[in-house]
Order: structure tokens, then sequence, then C-alpha cells
């Protein structure tokens, strides 16, 4: 199953050093999971996206291990492939970026022909040939419909796709040079969120998060001094705050770390899929370790 890690720090930039899937001296156990691509997005100081990725698992780019090591920005977003719809290449691999934002996805929207007449000639904001980059093509039509109100951008897109598409799940994390956004939706992936204070739960620690399953780590000794807001795929420590997002469950993170919470989705998908559902492909992408 594709992994998604969120972190935010606003206003403080921080430096943080990923590692994507394994330690190196135990990656070739990871070599039959979620091997379809990693990538890393984040801001440099004048609020230029930079992304760092590779179609390729983690291990197999040392390159890529190289450039993600240490980065310095206010808030990330990382992702783990496990490919569902596209094939492996650049373009396909996640975070992706559209009017100076940047977006993963984990799930599956179906459907796709009629979620392409929709966007119409915004369509042309897709560069490959994902759900994901499609989905995020609506959020961003949406949020300049609205006036750059990025909630309502979601909310909106989030709602047409509900009423009108087949959905397995729409689970994403978008982020600014300053703020970040969560949805979990609906019930069939988790989704976490951890509220840090600075040093963590012993208030003297640096950030060291390591995912259960052993796809993601990150590691950031200026939290020691700072507090932050991270979401993730899976709780990536022992810390007790980890709270699970609930269904339908639309989080915003604000420039000054202020959490706004808000069941965006009450309702189940119109056209709810199961893996049953999917094709052969897609149900290996969404099934849990």
């Amino acid at each position: 199953m594709c992994r998604l890690f969120g972190l935010s720090s606003a206003p403080q930039r921080t430096h943080a050093t990923f590692w994507l899937l394994d330690a190196p001296d135990s990656l070739s156990r990871q070599s039959h999971r979620d091997p379809d691509g990693t990538g890393l997005g984040h801001f440099a100081v004048d609020g230029t996206t930079r992304i760092h990725k590779a179609p390729i698992a983690a291990y197999l780019d040392r390159a890529f291990a190289e450039e993600a090591r240490e980065v310095e920005s206010a808030t990330f977003v990382a992702h783990v492939r496990f490919a569902s719809t596209g094939g492996l290449d650049m373009r396909n691999t996640h975070p992706f970026e559209q009017d100076g934002r940047l977006f993963a996805h984990n799930g599956v929207i179906e459907g796709l022909d009629k979620l392409d007449d929709h966007l119409g000639e915004d369509r042309s904001l897709v560069k490959g040939d994902t759900d994901s980059e499609r989905f995020f093509a609506l959020i961003t039509r949406e949020t300049r419909r609205h006036d750059g109100d990025v909630t309502a951008g979601i909310w909106q897109a989030a709602r047409w796709t509900a009423e009108n598409l087949p959905v397995y799940a729409i689970n994403l994390i978008l982020i600014t040079p300053e703020e970040l956004w969560a949805l979990r939706y609906p019930d069939t992936h988790e989704l976490y969120v951890l509220d840090r204070q600075a040093g963590g739960q012993h208030g003297s620690r640096h950030l060291d998060n390591s995912g259960s399953h052993g796809r993601m780590r990150i590691h950031s000794s200026h939290l020691a001094q700072h507090p932050s807001v991270v979401v993730a795929s899976e709780r990536m420590d022992d810390n007790p705050h980890w709270q699970a997002m609930e269904p339908g469950e639309l989080l915003h993170v604000g420039p000054d770390l202020r959490l706004s919470r808000q069941i965006a989705l009450p309702d189940p998908p119109a056209h709810q899929l199961t893996l049953d559902d999917l094709h052969p492909d897609a149900a290996a992408s969404q099934k849990a370790a």
C-alpha cells in the first residue's frame, strides 16, 4: 500500500533527513513492497517548489537518497508508491505540483473518462496518467473558483468525486510553503495526525519517526526546539498523542500550526468500491502490508 507523510513546522523552517523505505543494510527485504516510486516535496526559501522523486524503489536510487538526505523547509510531503494507475515513470510519481502547491494521494478513483470530461480544459493541468493527478487538478480548479481557498477546493472536489465516481479511497496530503491539508475518506485506509510539541512527549527529544512497516524514517534535530504537526499513514513512533483521523475528516494546519478539523464528507461514496471490484494490480496496491 502507498505510504503518505506530511510535516509542518511553520513558520519555522527545519532541516529534516528522510530515509524512504528501510535502513541501507536491510533494504533488500523491501524489494517487493511499495517498489514503484518514492518522492519528497518541500519549498525553497523563496517559496518555489522543490521535488525529489524517482519512479523506482528508493533502495535502487542512491542519487535520490543523497538528494533527500538533508533538505530544509517549513512543510514537507513524502510518498512511497505502489502503483495502481499509470506506468512507472517520473510523470506518474508523487508528489505532484500545480499552482505552487504539492500533493500526494493514496487510494483508487475510477471513472477517469467522466472525470476528464468534468475537468474540461483543466485536464491540461495533468501531465501523467494517474487518478491522483487528475483529482489534484480538480482540487486546483475548484480552489481557483473559490478565490484560492484550498479548504473549499478540496471539499468541493472530494464531494463531486464521492457523488459521481466509483471510489475505493481518497487519502491525501497537500502543502503550500506554510500550510498543510490532509483528508481521510472514507474509512478504507487509516491516516494519523500528531500535534507534536517541541521536544516531543519528553520535552527535549529531536524528531525521530520510523514507520512500523519500515517504509519511511524521518529525523530532525531542529524539532527538539520547535513544535510541529505530523500526518502519516501509520503511527511512526510510540508517542501516545497520535490520533486517527475520522472517516471524511479534513484537517488544515495553518501557518501558526493551529489545527482546524471538520467532517467534510459525512456520507460514504455513492459508488463505494471494494477490493473485489478493483483490477488485480490496483487491488494489490491497496492491500495493507
